[in-house]
């Protein structure tokens, strides 16, 4: 077996204290128990967003900000994160930012006021930042063996789907049941427990390297990212060429642009530029950020269309979803064998092609199309593909990563993951609300008219999944027979 084809967690020695095997399925159970807490308090405001508008006497504006704040913060300290945890220690970062993360939890619970609850939300989405790409390096510490090491990264990769799902899910018993507050409960319960029990569970993992932070990359990335971030959710409410939104994009723009100049440059960058450069790496990416624009897209755009043109209630609108979140879960529990079986490239290719068919189908909608046809259809064919999509981009980004680097994958992927629901979905949005305009100045129903327009999004989406598909079949590898990655 050449040494190029074995994940790099498992090319080098592990770590004294690591997991013995018995004890490695319940580390890693811990670890994706974390991950997957941390993606779900991502959309678990999303359904109680109303009532907390409601509460707090919010503006359009005020309330997209709050939509967003938690994965400005997140998406634009991963790269930081992941450096923190190559240099002082993935196990030390990882406790750190499961301690931030609970405690801003609990804050965001007990908030009086928008300035409170938005300081919170930024805060839980620095304490993710740091715990995820920490946690990520260490499954490979807690699997060492190639074959374990891939098949334990495919069901990584769908945690991202399943976690998004059920803070919809959540969000919506909450709304139906009780105050917003208590969707914070289970974020504090899961850090607090992990607390408790981490240290004994999860080793050390590799020396930290040591070494120089990079702030000004730091600063550059997280400062571009956070200003294009909020150029994109004021956008499609205040208009492209506003001075809001104009002015944030551009910013983060030349923010942006500097930091690769910057990285150039450095000797101890916070992104080597040659990390993401690969074409196997690359179309990885490419799917995660579709993958986690699509589930974004079609979250936000049918909850939407599931109270607006067809006047469900929000428990009504996360009961449509329970087929999509019970789709990921059967899915889910069988793409570690199908990575180990066929490979990343025929399960991303197949994936890509499914959660494609799946748009299609819901690029049908009308204002009469009923729920069991085309809506069910892609609410069964696209998290069927999204499994896929993220175990196979998962195993192929995370593939031949030095140890010392596997925090700063773990990074990239999640930052590729923030990408897409904040540029894709702001794009998608803006394409939806554009058709809707267009149908309307023709005379067209305002009802059918928005219908139409989340129609044509997905379609346009689909249309994406299907040139990544061809993509990822000509760019990805092919197996290699003796680990299956």
């Amino acid at each position: 077996m050449q040494q190029q084809d074995v994940p790099a967690a498992q090319r080098t020695k592990p770590a004294e204290g690591a997991a013995p095997d018995r004890r490695a399925g319940a580390a890693f159970a811990l670890l994706a128990s974390v991950q997957f807490v941390l993606i779900l308090a991502m959309s678990v405001l999303n359904v109680v967003l109303p009532d907390i508008q409601a509460e707090f006497g919010l503006e359009r504006s005020e309330l997209a900000l709050l939509g967003a704040s938690y994965g400005m913060s997140f998406s634009g300290l991963l790269l930081l994160g992941g450096q923190l945890s190559d240099l002082y220690g993935n196990r030390r970062v990882f406790l750190l930012g499961t301690l931030v993360f609970g405690a801003s939890s609990a804050l965001a619970g007990l908030s009086t006021g928008l300035w409170m609850l938005l300081t919170a939300r930024f805060i839980q989405g620095a304490g993710a930042a740091l715990a995820v790409p920490a946690a990520m390096a260490l499954v490979g510490v807690v699997h060492r063996e190639p074959a374990r090491y891939a098949r334990a990264m495919a069901v990584w990769g769908g945690l991202a789907a399943s976690g998004g799902t059920a803070g919809m899910l959540l969000s919506g018993v909450v709304a139906s049941w009780n105050s917003w507050r208590w969707a914070f409960v289970v974020p504090v319960a899961v850090a607090v427990a992990t607390l408790a029990v981490a240290p004994r569970m999860i080793p050390e993992g590799a020396q930290p390297r040591g070494g120089r932070l990079d702030v000004l990359g730091a600063v550059l990335v997280t400062t571009g990212i956070a200003l294009l971030s909020y150029g994109l959710v004021e956008a499609p409410e205040r208009g492209w060429t506003s001075p809001v939104a104009l002015g944030t994009l551009l910013g983060g723009g030349v923010l942006l642009v500097g930091f690769v100049v910057t990285e150039a440059r450095v000797e101890q960058p916070l992104l080597p530029l040659s990390f993401p450069a690969s074409p196997r790496r690359a179309v990885a990416l490419l799917a995660v950020f579709l993958g986690a624009a699509g589930i974004t897209t079609i979250f936000f755009m049918l909850a939407l269309y599931f109270q607006e043109v067809r006047g469900y209630s929000a428990l009504e609108t996360s009961a449509a979803f329970l087929p999509f979140g019970l789709t990921l879960v059967v899915s889910g529990g069988s793409v570690g064998r199908l990575v180990q079986r066929f490979g990343p490239r025929v399960v991303l290719v197949t994936g890509l092609a499914l959660a494609g068919l799946g748009l299609a189908a819901l690029g049908l909608i009308g204002t009469g199309t009923p729920y069991v046809g085309a809506v069910l259809v892609g609410l069964v064919l696209f998290p069927s593909g999204a499994a896929l999509v993220f175990a196979g981009s998962t195993v192929s980004a995370t593939t031949d990563v030095p140890q010392d680097q596997a925090g700063l994958a773990g990074a990239v992927v999640n930052t590729a993951l923030e990408a897409g629901p904040a540029i894709g979905l702001a794009v998608l949005v803006t394409l939806a609300a554009g058709h809707t305009a267009d149908l309307e100045h023709t005379g067209t129903g305002s009802a059918s008219a928005l219908a139409s327009g989340y129609g044509f999004a997905f379609t346009v989406a689909a249309v994406a999944f299907a040139a990544a598909a061809v993509c990822a079949f000509f760019l990805l590898r092919a197996r290699s027979p003796e680990n299956g990655v």
